[in-house]
């Protein structure tokens, strides 16, 4: 009841705005609105990472370079020299860095992110906030390794007499095709970390096969020309070689470069909707 006045006809308490609280849709959209709308928690979240990845550290950011460096030296030796597998006619060590570039920004990323959950749980227990900043930011501290092993690779590429061209500007574009992989199996492995806690471990098995039917070591050329495609249902494969393309100045594939973007694209929307789905039980499980 609104009690009146009795010397004026207007109510006492005029009606304030009504906010109404609906439960969410199984189902939704990514709210791009809310996402930006806590863009300064996502920049925090990555510094951290950044910080607690190099704090207290010997080597520090030489930990970017002596992975991918150690790597290549490791296969130049065991597989260029000894198993003489062939790399197209370019440098070995130049054509086995260029693919353990991405690969090796691909795997850590997909490791943080897939742990990146379970790892911020005190955090999501507390206070909201979008849950799918955290899978997202993870991949902060590996741009900057991936920015800082990229100046070895155009070191190297000096050394072995491998030209700078034009191509180079097509590695950005590879970079977020790369990162959209990684964020695709990254929040599917996130999320089922939270409730199957045995997932952590499903992470290394796939990052240590997928190095093997990834032509990171070795060339598509290996393969017939009627099954590659097969290699291709692998969308890291065709980044890879756009990787060694760009470097090698190269023509590009365009139908597995085509291929992996696809699925790249396809493996992030079905990553972000199914976290969306089970999103609102975090709390309660982790």
């Amino acid at each position: 009841m609104v009690h009146r006045n009795h010397n004026s006809h207007e109510p006492l308490l005029e009606p304030g705005p009504v906010t109404v609280i609906e439960p969410r849709t199984r189902w939704r959209l990514l709210d791009f609105k809310e996402l930006w709308a806590y863009r300064e928690l996502f920049i925090v979240l990555a510094l951290r990472d950044i910080k607690v990845r190099y704090k207290q550290t010997a080597l520090g950011a030489l930990w970017a370079i002596l992975q991918p460096l150690t790597a290549m030296v490791v296969f130049t030796v065991i597989f260029g020299r000894l198993a003489k597998i062939p790399s197209d006619g370019y440098p070995y060590a130049v054509f086995v860095y260029a693919g353990l570039l991405p690969w090796t920004f691909f795997a850590s990323a997909i490791s943080s992110s897939g742990n990146s959950l379970v790892g911020s749980a005190n955090l999501i227990s507390k206070v909201y906030f979008p849950r799918l900043i955290i899978p997202f930011s993870s991949l902060g501290a590996h741009l900057l390794d991936f920015a800082i092993s990229f100046t070895i690779l155009l070191g190297l590429m000096v050394y072995f007499g491998v030209g700078w061209t034009v191509n180079l500007l097509a590695i950005p574009f590879l970079l977020v095709m790369v990162m959209a992989v990684a964020l695709g199996l990254g929040t599917i492995l996130s999320t089922l970390t939270v409730s199957y806690r045995d997932f952590r471990y499903v992470v290394p098995f796939l990052v240590q096969t997928g190095l093997f039917v990834t032509p990171v070591i070795y060339p598509v050329s290996l393969f017939p020309n009627k099954w590659q495609w097969v290699l291709y249902l692998n969308p890291m494969a065709g980044l890879v070689e756009g990787f060694r393309a760009a470097v090698f100045a190269a023509p590009f594939n365009t139908m597995a470069i085509g291929l992996s973007c696809l699925i790249a694209m396809l493996l992030l929307i079905i990553g972000v909707a199914y976290f969306e789905q089970v999103e609102r039980r975090f709390a309660d499980i982790i």
